[in-house]
C-alpha cells in the first residue's frame, strides 16, 4: 500500500518537474524572434486651412464738429463778452488796470473752454478811446488798448488765431457828454463775434 503511494507521489513529481522544464525552454527557445519594436502610425494631419481674405472696413468717420456755436451756446458766449466788455483804461493809458483784470479773469476762462470747441469761431476786441486828442493819435492808441486786451486772453488760453484786435479810436464812442464819467466809458474794449452765424 506505501509502495503504491510511492509511485504515485513519484509519477507527479516527475510530471511537475517536466512541466516547468517545457515552460522554461519555451521563454529561452533561440528560435523564438525578438517582438518587433512598436511603429508608430504616422497621423495623417489635415492641411492647413487658409484664413479668409481680411475684409478691408472702412472706418466711418465721426461727425464734423460744427463750425459755429448753436443758438443757446452763442447766447452764454454773449453773456460773457457783455462782462468782459466792462474792462476800461485810464485817461492816455493802454495797460490793464487791476479792476479790469478781474473783471477778465472771472469770465475768460469759461469763454476759453466754450471756443476751444470751435477752433475756427473768432473774437474782434475792439479799442475805443475818448474824443480828446487827434484821430490819428486815438487810432494808435485804440490799437494798444486792444492788443492788451489780446495778449491777456491768450495767457489765459485762448488761441491767437481766434482772437482780432482793431482799433476805432474815438470813432463810436458809447457816451456822447463831454465830461469826465462819459469819457470813462468810451476808454474801453469790447469784445464781439467775428463770424456771422449761418442761415438758420
Amino acid at each position: 500500500m506505501n509502495r503504491g503511494r510511492l509511485i504515485v507521489v513519484l509519477a507527479i513529481a516527475a510530471v511537475s518537474i517536466t512541466g516547468c522544464a517545457k515552460k522554461k525552454a519555451a521563454g529561452l527557445n533561440p528560435s523564438t524572434p525578438p517582438p518587433a519594436p512598436a511603429v508608430e502610425t504616422p497621423v495623417s494631419r489635415p492641411a492647413p486651412v487658409q484664413a479668409a481674405e481680411t475684409r478691408q472696413i472702412t472706418p466711418v468717420a465721426p461727425a464734423p464738429k460744427p463750425a459755429y456755436p448753436d443758438e443757446k451756446t452763442r447766447a452764454r458766449i454773449d453773456q460773457l463778452l457783455a462782462k468782459l466788455n466792462d474792462a476800461y483804461f485810464d485817461y492816455d493809458q493802454a495797460g490793464l488796470r487791476p479792476d479790469a483784470i478781474t473783471t477778465m479773469a472771472a469770465n475768460s476762462r469759461e469763454l476759453r473752454d466754450i471756443l476751444a470747441d470751435y477752433p475756427d469761431y473768432k473774437l474782434t476786441i475792439e479799442g475805443h478811446c475818448d474824443e480828446r486828442g487827434s484821430a490819428e493819435y486815438n487810432i494808435a492808441l485804440g490799437d494798444q488798448r486792444a492788443n492788451a486786451a489780446k495778449s491777456y486772453l491768450v495767457q489765459v488760453g485762448i488761441p491767437a488765431g481766434q482772437l482780432l484786435a482793431v482799433s476805432y479810436g474815438k470813432e463810436k464812442p458809447a457816451c456822447l457828454q463831454s465830461d469826465e464819467a462819459c469819457w470813462q466809458k468810451n476808454r474801453r474794449i469790447h469784445i464781439v463775434a467775428a463770424n456771422k452765424p449761418p442761415q438758420e
